[in-house]
């Protein structure tokens, strides 16, 4: 039974309760993350039937819903190629999101970025690594490995900076990137171009090679990890405060940090170990969601991320797969090139706040 219990007043906050469970809703931020959702799921929907082979819309809605009249190589294209691949891309840019969010709270800084602290770099080496080493590893296997990979070049980061909140944090994961960069850069140069070609495609931020295998995979790690994201939210809120007032108000701030760091790092590692290195969306989703939601409370950020990374990246996706036909881009080269300028012009839109 829902019972609802009145509006605060000036605030815009519904109070909410089920049961024992209570909750408060925010009518304007509800309305825009519900939007964001409704948008995701309609672009998915169109990308569905856009490609080398075009399907009509009623008939791929048809196909959805259990009518089984397509060709059997439409069929196949529809539910064999482009439906797993538009579901991860989904996943994936909600993985990013969420891991930009939280490394952005965690830092409280504006700028930080899995993808600075090294994290996608030491993903790309021990896939990079074991694909060379054991050819016949499965792709399942990937996200796994390869978050071990992130995490390990987290822990060093902790470790050599001695903090997650000062700056010597992220320049030190900005040098640990730069140092796993040129040991990829040197293991692709070493190999013949037939063999490195792939292995660049992928690094580029491919889903061309995406099964339904990986898809659980992808879907099992994101839904641990978001979890723990959102039930730290309320101590990332009050961390926010400062190291003192936190621990004055009875937030662990080694417990909030630690789930924190380690949630987004294994999001981002796993994105990056099933589909390559994709960047900017970690950077630019927390600044876009802010922009629509406001300064708001840290549950609409990571919401607002989340969604606005599955906008972006099933966005880039789409347009790498079907603006160049018969040429496919890697989803990674269209995010650069949109995901420069418009980090620019957030970034001097929020100037005053970085």
């Amino acid at each position: 039974m829902i019972v609802k219990t009145g509006t605060l007043n000036t605030s815009g906050y519904y109070h909410i309760q089920i049961g024992p469970l209570e909750f408060r809703l925010h009518t304007r931020r509800t309305a825009i993350l519900c939007l964001l959702a409704l948008t995701v799921f309609g672009l998915g929907i169109f990308a569905l039937g856009l490609g080398s082979q075009d399907i009509a819309p009623a008939d791929m809605l048809s196909a959805l819903f259990g009518d089984m009249n397509l060709s059997p190589s439409n069929h196949a294209i529809l539910f064999e190629l482009r439906l797993p691949r538009l579901i991860l891309a989904a996943l994936c840019g909600a993985m990013l999101g969420l891991s930009g969010a939280a490394m952005q709270s965690l830092t409280r800084n504006g700028l930080a970025d899995p993808g600075l602290l090294g994290v996608r770099e030491g993903s790309i080496l021990v896939i990079l690594l074991l694909i060379l080493s054991f050819p016949a590893l499965p792709m399942v296997l990937r996200p796994v490995l390869g978050t071990i990979g992130g995490l390990a070049v987290a822990a060093a980061t902790v470790v050599i900076a001695r903090s997650t909140s000062s700056l010597r944090f992220v320049l030190i994961g900005i040098g640990i990137s730069w140092l796993l960069s040129a040991l990829v850069a040197m293991i692709l140069v070493s190999l013949d171009n037939s063999d490195a070609q792939p292995l660049l495609l992928w690094i580029a931020g491919s889903l061309s090679s995406v099964t339904w295998k990986i898809v659980p995979v992808a879907l099992g790690l994101f839904l641990v990890n978001s979890l723990l994201l959102f039930l730290t939210s309320r101590s990332s809120e009050i961390l926010s405060l400062g190291g003192q007032s936190a621990a004055g108000l009875g937030v662990n701030l080694r417990k909030t940090s630690f789930i924190q760091l380690v949630a987004a790092t294994m999001l981002s590692a796993t994105c990056v170990s099933t589909i390559g290195g994709i960047g900017f969306i970690g950077l630019i989703a927390p600044h876009l969601a802010k922009l629509v939601t406001g300064n708001s409370s840290q549950i609409s950020a990571l919401s607002g991320s989340a969604l606005w990374g599955a906008l972006l990246l099933l966005g880039a996706d789409t347009i790498g797969r079907v603006a160049f036909l018969p040429l496919q881009l890697p989803a990674g080269i269209v995010l650069a090139v949109i995901g420069v300028p418009v980090l620019l012009i957030l970034l001097w839109k929020r100037r005053d706040e970085l």
